[in-house]
């Protein structure tokens, strides 16, 4: 790094991603695990009425968020996104907790990925043990992720496009089978019965608020828009462009897909390791429905680990460049591609062996809730940035006028987002099962502001006072 905290040349990452490949890659992020099977075990836990509340919310945050993030990657288009936006605008002890958090969130979403592509593929081999088929997937995307950031985004778009066709046909014939207009094996046509109101919240209204972080894991990958913002072709505009079209067609996929599924299964048939979603098209009568759609799934799963896998690996590259990791995992092969932070993460996305050991539902929720709740912390850390990166900006002398994408109704964006996330750790410390998870998660952020706050702080002052000054 120069003395004016510029990187080389060489060791830049190219903005090679267009349009179309940043939309689907924040779209492929999140239609896999936790729509196609983590929906159903929502549906399960709170009832209808409480899975469907509490995607709203859920899709209430992430609008919260991704605007958040907007105005401050169109302002700042680099890679690492809202690592950086915390060091530079709340404090480097910050930027430094809440990359390594989303770090280890995002890295073990890969494991569940891969957990869950094991688990599918019990559909084909029953006989072949599932950590066999997690270390072959962790070997697959390893390779598809050490090819060039051209290559990988071509490769997500139409991976992400398999999975958009499939659920749009899955929702078409799923409010077909609804209205009997395709009759269903073994089962009258139920039209609205199971939505009716006195069975949409079985368990409580309480139960959303703990559930809601299936809701949270669910919508992690959206901000992929930040953390590509630097291998992104003219951010100016298709950052915006993606951050609108993005919200609305999740939220509306989610929204759609627990109203087909609650309306056809009562939520006592609804569990994690069948996924609905073949079970619907078999019942449905669609030739080879089971073969079909769990391939779809595989597709889907693998493309979210993939999605993943690349959130980590650009982080810990930008973390690297900044002083807050290694720098080894700055380095960048001959493809441009950051390969040590690669191997580094792959390590992690290694947790789902422990298959080998524990039932592959406990893993799963296991890292789904080392997931939700690094993503949670790393939302309110990105709500953070935008609330000081304003003032910050005003108080330079900025004009709001001249900002490209901004924040509607600020501050109150940024609070109620920050509030909302907080509340839901804090109804997580009444659920016994994700207690742990909440205490893990929250020490290893002490842990992380500690390490830096006593080892790191004074090596890193220089490299913080020298950053890169914004991209427009």
């Amino acid at each position: 790094m120069s003395s004016k905290g510029e990187q080389p040349q060489d060791n830049l990452l190219k903005r090679s991603m267009k349009s179309r490949h940043l939309f689907m890659l924040s779209l492929g992020g999140v239609i896999g695990t936790g729509l196609f099977l983590n929906a159903g075990y929502t549906i399960n836990q709170a009832g209808a009425g409480g899975a469907l509340l509490g995607y709203l919310f859920g899709g209430l945050i992430l609008y919260m968020v991704m605007v958040c993030l907007g105005e401050l990657a169109v302002h700042m288009p680099v890679t690492g996104s809202f690592q950086t936006y915390a060091t530079r605008y709340i404090s480097p002890t910050a930027g430094f907790s809440l990359g390594w958090m989303y770090f280890v969130g995002s890295a073990a979403t890969a494991g569940v990925e891969f957990t869950a592509a094991g688990i599918l593929m019990q559909h084909w081999f029953p006989n072949v043990p599932i950590w066999m088929w997690c270390l072959a997937f962790v070997a697959l995307l390893f390779s598809l992720n050490a090819l060039s950031t051209r290559g990988f985004a071509e490769a997500e778009f139409w991976f992400a496009g398999i999975k958009v066709v499939a659920v749009i046909l899955f929702l078409v014939i799923g409010f077909a089978a609804i209205f009997g207009f395709i009759p269903m094996e073994d089962r009258t046509t139920p039209f609205l019965t199971n939505l009716a109101p006195t069975g949409l919240f079985p368990a409580g209204i309480a139960i959303v608020f703990v559930t809601m972080m299936n809701v949270i894991f669910s919508y992690q990958g959206s901000e992929l828009v930040g953390i590509a913002a630097g291998e992104t072709e003219n951010p100016e505009k298709n950052i915006p462009k993606a951050i609108r079209t993005i919200i609305f067609r999740i939220v509306v996929f989610y929204i759609a897909s627990i109203i087909v599924l609650s309306a056809i299964f009562p939520a006592s048939e609804l569990g994690l390791l069948a996924s609905p979603f073949v079970t619907l098209m078999e019942i449905a009568g669609v030739p080879y429905a089971a073969g079909i759609m769990n391939f779809v799934i595989l597709t889907a799963i693998l493309s979210v680990g993939n999605s993943c896998l690349y959130a980590s690996t650009r982080l810990l590259w930008a973390m690297s460049n900044e002083g807050m990791a290694p720098k080894v995992f700055g380095r960048l092969s001959k493809r441009k591609v950051p390969l040590n932070a690669l191997i580094f993460t792959m390590t992690f996305s290694l947790l789902s062996l422990l298959t080998s050991v524990m039932e592959a539902e406990a893993v799963f929720v296991l890292l789904m809730s080392i997931a939700g709740i690094s993503v949670t912390i790393s939302w309110m850390g990105i709500a953070t940035s935008q609330l000081m990166f304003r003032r910050h900006y005003l108080k330079g002398g900025g004009k709001l006028e001249d900002l490209k994408y901004k924040v509607p109704f600020y501050p109150y964006v940024p609070l109620f987002c920050i509030a909302f996330c907080l509340l839901i750790l804090v109804f997580l410390a009444f659920d016994p099962t994700q207690r742990i998870g909440l205490y893990y998660g929250v020490g290893f952020l002490v842990a992380c502001m500690l390490f830096y706050k006593f080892r790191l702080e004074k090596k890193n002052k220089v490299i913080v006072e020298t950053k890169v000054e914004p991209v427009n």
